[in-house]
């Protein structure tokens, strides 16, 4: 277990979960700002794409009172993405989450994961930062990231490919 919070508990990914990032991958409503409605995910893409990479993000899954619902992952910024952002030498972490199952959402646990997961890496990766870059039209996920401390640092245009169209996107930090 990475980390809990009350009914709230991470964990890091493993192999099993496939099945249940296949299904949320292959949801509508998940994909509309996940991915992309275009690009839903089966067993297979799910295994190439989250098992078998050699990248640097620390891939969980989160649980809320027993119940798997969602996936997050964390990572910390490298000196490209930091000089392109604006930044210097500061210890910087991103985020990437999603509540998979839809009776979970709009219930504050979204929230609760976030604000979660800042306290995780502001005391255990002793992070000076935390950025996320959230589509610009996905409101709800921006007034969550809003109500626990993100603000809005700067426009991204054109920053994400997206069901065959460039979306914009919105360079959030939370500053310790």
């Amino acid at each position: 277990m990475l980390f809990h919070n009350g009914n709230l508990k991470v964990r890091q990914l493993e192999k099993e979960d496939n099945v249940l990032l296949a299904k949320w991958l292959s949801s509508s409503s998940v994909l509309e700002f996940y991915e992309g409605r275009d690009n839903p995910f089966d067993v297979e893409k799910v295994n190439e794409v989250f098992y078998e990479t050699d990248d640097e993000e620390v891939k969980c899954i989160v649980e809320y009172k027993g119940k798997e619902i969602g996936y997050i992952q964390y990572y910390q910024l490298n000196d490209e993405t930091k000089k392109e952002y604006g930044y210097q030498d500061e210890n910087i972490y991103g985020t990437d989450q999603f509540i998979g199952e839809l009776e979970f959402w709009n219930k504050g646990i979204g929230t609760l994961l976030v604000t979660s997961m800042i306290n995780f890496l502001v005391e255990h990766k002793r992070a000076d930062r935390i950025v996320m870059d959230p589509q610009a039209r996905n409101i709800r996920a921006i007034k969550c990231y809003e109500k626990c401390g993100f603000k809005k640092i700067k426009e991204l245009p054109n920053r994400e490919l997206h069901e065959g169209k460039y979306q914009d996107c919105w360079l959030m930090e939370y500053h310790k």
